[in-house]
């Protein structure tokens, strides 16, 4: 999951699994799995580097759950 903002700057979070395409026309749109649409206030950069920083978050937990078991 990751946090992302509406132009009008309201914050929700977006389950990064579901991202099909990031583009900037000029405006960052994010095309889902689903057919939906998001233009949001992040850079392409910035998505990419937040679904990188959940995605390590994800496979570090994975990890730590292996070597416990």
């Amino acid at each position: 999951m990751i946090k992302v903002s509406r132009l009008n700057g309201e914050e929700y979070v977006l389950n990064s699994s579901l991202i099909e395409t990031v583009e900037a026309n000029p405006d960052t749109v994010i095309s889902l799995t689903t057919g939906h649409k998001l233009v949001v206030r992040e850079s392409v950069d910035e998505i990419i580097d937040e679904v990188i920083r959940y995605s390590a978050r994800v496979n570090a937990s994975i990890k730590v759950i292996q070597s416990e078991v």
